[in-house]
């Protein structure tokens, strides 16, 4: 298990689907999505999330307040695909009214840290949307740098997407 100094991680299982449902279901995260959740999507996405802990070890995790042992969000490391190729991508998605309190700098840099010094990648990268400072100032804390943008079709709409990238510190000292 994965841990930070108030956070502690797990795999989504399916007896979360309501704090996953809630989560996904936040009005930060709609307003990133452009759409609500269903039950159905909640399904799916855990489904993939389990998908992920099979094929790679590791996907988007439960975020838990160690203190109250309440659910933050939505924190991860995960295989995606960024144009066109197989890349590592730090993932965070927080409650509302969980935002503003470092938790997502916290927990991502959990994932850098494990992805580099565990998983020895040589790079980790992210896609932000636009207008989505938060996550961009997290991405920027995080040391990650713009490489570039792209945009992604989801459920039909294009949505641009920025692309930040970090690379393993320790990767570049070894070439």
């Amino acid at each position: 298990m994965l841990e930070s100094e108030r956070l502690f991680f797990r795999k989504i299982e399916d007896r979360d689907f309501s704090a996953v449902a809630q989560s996904l279901r936040d009005p930060g995260v709609q307003k990133v999505w452009e759409h609500i959740f269903s039950d159905d999507d909640v399904r799916e996405w855990i489904k993939k999330r389990q998908q992920g802990y099979r094929d790679n070890g590791i996907d988007y995790l439960l975020a838990v307040e160690k203190a109250s042992k309440e659910v933050v969000g939505q924190i991860g490391l995960l295989q995606t695909e960024l144009e066109g190729q197989r890349v590592w991508a730090v993932g965070y998605l927080l409650n509302s009214r969980f935002c503003g309190k470092g938790y997502a700098t916290e927990g991502a840099r959990t994932m850098v840290d494990y992805g580099f010094h565990r998983r020895k990648l040589p790079k980790i990268v992210c896609d932000i949307r636009p207008t989505n400072r938060a996550s961009i100032a997290v991405a920027k804390r995080l040391g990650m740098v713009e490489t570039g943008s792209f945009v992604k079709i989801y459920r039909g709409k294009r949505m641009p997407h920025l692309i930040f990238e970090l690379q393993n510190p320790d990767e570049a000292h070894s070439r």
